[in-house]
């Protein structure tokens, strides 16, 4: 356990007791939301990301820990075992290292190597390895001929029968070949050859035809510079048959190690020995190096990829709340027509309607006049336009309609990625069970604009939408991180108990959907909840997930001020004193006036008496601190509003050397995508986003970002637009 510790310390350089203090807490239980907020005494105040890192780290290294324990046990029970073994296997590193240290003690399929081995060859392969004999090896060999020596039966099984010298030689061979592939340190070595001077090398499957990734049909590229991006977009156009892959190998390099570790000086075996070594990488080692060196690419792409994944999905679940505002939903279409939801505030459904201001149909008089009527009568404030299918004229149509309308009415264009998944979810016809899939969508995209993160938690997170690949990696692995980014969003702006669905109460940490379910229907039964104290009458909620959750959920109008803030229960006492110590009670929570002397007081707070006073950790106290001066606060106000337009932009009206503002939509290895309000968002090369060198976009920008950027190139045909933030 120690080295594991010593290993994940130096690995995310934090200090060895962090990592023994939250091993500890993960151990016993405690989820990573709960670990970030309330055990920073404990963990030193390690952030939810370095956690997840941590908790990832914990789990290989433990698997590795214990595949080393099953390799030993069962080289041990072959009689194999030596201390050179032993000493191999305690330092290898990953998973694949213990596996090329087990690969000749796996029982093997049918090879050329078990037949000669079978036919009693392995001695005339000891004496070729050795090099020693000077006696011909074909009057050696002879000794190894056993046609004549088998029973009738014996000889009818060709695995058994050496016919002659040749037959002999070529099978004492094959053993040596098939050692030498499965010789550890000539693996280790070779591959660490290969990601020092490899190249990938692509090429097209079938000449001269047309698709994306034409840039890829006569390309090279050193393995060790090759970017994630490019390691995922050559694999799938080899999966869709356009590309032919292969990684050119030092092979003279390669080959030149084995000699030289294999021959001793210039003997009859030499040659054949060389032709040998040639055969065993040619016919065992290269095809497998390959693909275990393009399944290791493919890991660590895929696992920045999803961690690109997450870090948009999170800006996106983390996207500024518009609030105390009616919106109308208009989810576009073309012949099904455009289908419209209007909610109130509270995100409650007052009206649907499906128009046709699109084509075929074109009915752009009929559709304004019934959305103007939907404006006024339910006094709507914004409209929030799906950014998909005849998104752009929607919004010229929409642009054109408010003009017409009494209201300060505003538009923004809202990703509507994963709506329509939503639409024909189980939780959808729970939700709506009399409203029809179609209009499901609308509602999604208003509620949306209302509140991102309590919206976008009925989805499954793939379908999120602001990724790179993120249908070709690992689909496990992917969900797992998304998972966790979602429960880090939810439990970072904290869940409003008496109003949360069960599908944002399942993130909250330490409720599962079951849990979820019960505290909806106690509600339901009860009514609204007073105090965090009543959640232990919920079925199902004991005492450890009351400790986990508790911070999380918020209760307003309730009989404690204090749980409108983040505060911890077990810390309900510290903070009530150092209330009473600065002239306050809780109750002045409530009142603006007292509030505002409360912030005053709470500034001039000395951090480091006042913990010792109060007999709590610094930290503690110091987020304490942080949620008194703002009680019920949504952190997410912080975070960029979404641009609200009144008028659209058309790719003719764009002219080179423009300067607009518009909105990140996606963040991807070589640059990031921004909507500056034309049929398709515009693309920022990594190269444009900034005058000093930068290694990944997401030192600059994330999703949601509101940035200003300089048209540099239009591509009409294609219908692209290449951006610059150098304004």
């Amino acid at each position: 356990m120690n080295k594991i510790i010593k290993i994940i310390a130096e690995e995310l350089n934090i200090k060895e007791k962090q990592v023994e203090a939250t091993i500890k807490l993960i151990d016993e239980g405690n989820t990573i939301p709960f670990i970030a907020r309330y055990r920073k005494e404990v963990t030193g105040g390690l952030s939810d990301e370095t956690l997840r890192d941590l908790g990832e780290r914990l789990a290989y290294l433990r698997n590795l820990e214990q595949r080393k324990e099953e390799v030993i046990h069962s080289i041990d029970e072959q009689g194999k075992l030596t201390d050179e073994i032993l000493q191999a296997v305690a330092i290898a590193k990953t998973l694949a290292e213990v596996e090329d240290i087990y690969r000749p003690y796996k029982q093997k399929k049918k090879t050329r190597a078990t037949v000669a081995k079978a036919k009693g060859l392995e001695p005339l392969a000891q004496i070729i390895i050795e090099q020693k004999e000077t006696k011909p090896i074909e009057e050696i060999a002879k000794e190894y001929i056993n046609v004549d020596k088998l029973s009738e039966e014996d000889k009818k099984k060709k695995d058994k029968v050496v016919n002659n010298e040749q037959e002999a030689i070529q099978g004492a061979l094959d053993i040596i070949a098939e050692d030498i592939s499965d010789n550890s340190k000539y693996r280790k070595e070779i591959k660490k050859q290969c990601y020092r001077e490899a190249l990938i090398q692509t090429k097209a499957a079938k000449e001269e035809e047309k698709s994306n990734y034409e840039m890829y049909y006569d390309y090279s590229e050193a393995i060790k510079y090759i970017p994630s991006h490019r390691i995922l977009a050559i694999n799938r156009g080899e999966k869709e048959e356009f590309l032919k892959v292969k990684i050119e190998k030092p092979e003279e390099k390669i080959l030149s190690y084995i000699e030289r570790d294999i021959l001793k000086g210039e003997t009859q075996f030499t040659q054949m020995l060389k032709d040998t070594i040639l055969d065993s990488f040619k016919r065992l080692i290269e095809p497998s190096i390959e693909r275990e060196i393009r399944t290791d690419l493919t890991e660590k792409a895929e696992e920045k990829a999803i961690k690109v994944f997450g870090k948009n999905s999170k800006q996106l679940l983390l996207g500024a709340p518009i609030k105390g505002k009616t919106v109308m939903g208009f989810d576009p279409a073309y012949r099904t027509g455009c289908k419209i939801a209007v909610i109130d505030e509270t995100g409650k459904v007052l009206d649907y309607t499906t128009v046709y201001p699109t084509e075929p149909q074109n009915d752009v008089v009929g559709a304004k006049r019934e959305l103007l009527k939907l404006i006024e009568k339910d006094k709507v404030d914004m409209i929030a336009i799906g950014n998909g299918t005849a998104s752009r004229e929607s919004e010229m149509f929409v642009a054109d309609m408010i003009k017409d309308t009494s209201r300060d009415v505003h538009y923004a264009i809202v990703s509507e990625a994963g709506a329509s998944v939503y639409s024909a979810s189980k939780l959808a016809t729970e939700e709506y069970p009399d409203i029809n899939v179609s209009i499901r969508g609308a509602i999604s995209i208003a509620r949306r604009l209302q509140d991102p993160l309590a919206e976008l938690v009925k989805i499954d997170p793939k379908a999120i939408g602001v990724g790179q690949y993120q249908h070709d990696v690992n689909q496990k692995k992917l969900a797992e991180s998304l998972t966790g980014v979602v429960e880090d969003s939810v439990n970072k702006v904290g869940v409003d108990v008496n109003t949360a669905t069960p599908s944002l109460l399942s993130y909250v940490s330490g409720i599962n959907s079951t849990i979820a379910k019960n505290i909806v229907k106690y509600r339901d039964e009860n009514g609204k909840l007073k105090n965090r104290k009543q959640l232990l009458k919920v079925p199902k909620l004991g005492k450890a997930a009351f400790e986990q959750c508790a911070g999380f959920l918020r209760i307003f109008d309730g009989d404690n001020p204090i749980e409108v803030t983040a505060v911890h229960p077990e810390s309900y006492e510290a903070t009530e004193k150092l209330l009473k110590e600065l002239g306050f009670d809780k109750n002045d929570l409530k009142n603006k006036e007292k509030l505002e002397e409360l912030k005053t007081k709470l500034k001039s707070v000395n951090v480091e008496t006042m913990a010792k006073q109060l007999e709590i950790g610094e930290m503690t106290l110091t987020d304490i601190i942080a949620e008194l001066s703002k009680p019920g606060r949504d952190p997410r106000e912080d975070m960029p509003k979404p641009i609200l337009r009144s008028d659209v932009l058309k790719l003719e009206d764009l002219k080179e050397g423009m300067v607009l503002t518009g909105t990140v939509r996606n963040v991807i290895d070589f640059g990031a995508f921004v909507d500056i309000g034309v049929k398709h968002d515009g693309l920022v090369h990594i190269s444009e986003m900034s005058d000093k060198y930068i290694k990944n976009p997401s030192e600059i920008v994330s999703v949601g970002d509101i940035v200003k950027v300089k048209v540099i190139k239009i591509d009409k045909e294609r219908q692209k637009v290449a951006l610059s933030m150098k304004v």
